[in-house]
């Protein structure tokens, strides 16, 4: 007899327990098996063995948002792997083939890889659930139970989990850290620009300081440079395949400014700021209506955001153009885009991530 299997988790709560991608929660997967038979409450299940593992899937299709390319195209490609390690909840005792089971209940933890692990990718932390437009792309996890019910029969039973990494708040100190960069063009003008931060979610201000200095040994021909415009974009780079041998890119812009100038390059130099929003995506309907989110995937107000997956890997960067006396010159720097809006999520979310932390006690006589 088929047996009845089901995964709850946690009392008002979800599997997902810490926060990935932060190694002071502990990430993990945490909740309970239930075995019970399929038909009625009185004829036991013949039960040999049980094992609970968290399952990472991956497909690609990069031709799939265009109706001419998907037929001549290459199939979707995906690749299945076991995240962390595969537990074993039951095993029936050496001797006996199976054993007859009318209610069981196995409790478990799966922990999360939260290391970088190098080279050994079972340790690495797995990147988020995700799946863009037209299924160009996707990662999806499923918690997998194998139940052997003697010699031959073995089933599986997937339950899906999202998913989701909190390593890219924007509101953590380290992505908001000034980055500038200089470039010379023509040995007559330095091109200077300046973040304040470097990581962006959606509707954020993105603000952009821009410094044109002429050079003091051209003094002369520098002043006669004319400034036309000054123009600020974000591109998102998606690579397929990006570890294989023909990988795929795809360049799609998606927010852009530009700012006329037309000034003659002053002897102190020009300083402008420019700033635009980061894209979001509406997540309502025609009308107003929220929809019930996919089981699988959490609900973002981006398409995507700045990940690393085995088979596809997506950055988004700042290009900074500046068009002086005909002449363009550009500028890109690589920025970190997340899904979590700054102002509603962020700073709550990371209160609870530091406050997740070890803390130090302090022993009575006022050493720690």
């Amino acid at each position: 007899m088929a047996a009845f299997v089901r995964v709850s988790g946690p009392p008002n709560g979800n599997f997902l327990m810490g926060y990935p991608g932060i190694s002071a929660t502990m990430p993990r997967i945490q909740g309970k098996v239930e075995i019970r038979p399929s038909v009625g409450i009185t004829a036991p299940v013949n039960v040999s063995l049980v094992t609970v593992s968290l399952v990472r899937r991956e497909t690609i299709h990069p031709s799939a948002d265009s109706v001419a390319k998907r037929r001549l195209a290459p199939p979707r490609k995906d690749i299945t792997d076991i995240v962390g390690k595969e537990m074993l909840l039951f095993r029936c005792p050496a001797g006996r083939e199976y054993e007859e089971v009318l209610s069981m209940d196995l409790p478990f933890v799966l922990f999360i890889p939260f290391g970088r692990g190098g080279p050994d990718a079972s340790r690495r932390v797995p990147p988020a659930s995700l799946q863009l437009p037209s299924r160009t792309a996707e990662t999806y996890y499923e918690i997998v139970v194998t139940v052997q019910q003697g010699h031959s029969d073995q089933r599986k039973y997937a339950f899906p989990v999202p998913i989701a990494r909190y390593d890219t708040l924007s509101t953590f100190g380290m992505y908001n850290r000034p980055e500038s960069a200089e470039q010379v063009s023509d040995h007559l003008v330095t091109l200077g620009i300046s973040l304040p931060r470097w990581s962006y979610g959606p509707l954020d201000p993105v603000s952009v300081y821009v410094k044109l200095s002429p050079n003091p040994d051209w003094m002369g021909k520098a002043r006669k440079v004319t400034i036309n415009k000054i123009t600020i974009c974000i591109e998102e780079e998606i690579i397929y395949n990006h570890e294989g041998d023909e990988p795929q890119r795809k360049i799609k812009q998606l927010t852009k400014r530009t700012e006329p100038i037309g000034v003659k390059m002053p002897p102190t130099g020009f300083l402008t700021n420019m700033g635009l929003v980061f894209p979001a995506k509406d997540m309502r309907d025609a009308d107003g209506v929220l929809p019930r989110g996919k089981p699988g995937f959490p609900t973002y107000a981006v398409s995507g955001f700045t990940t690393t997956a085995s088979l596809y890997k997506i950055e988004y960067y700042l290009t900074v153009k500046v068009s002086i006396s005909n002449i363009y010159q550009s500028f890109v720097l690589t920025v970190t885009g997340t899904p979590y809006v700054r102002k509603r999520y962020c700073n709550p979310t990371a209160n609870r991530c530091l406050s997740a932390r070890p803390r130090r006690v302090q022993r009575g006589d006022g050493s720690h």
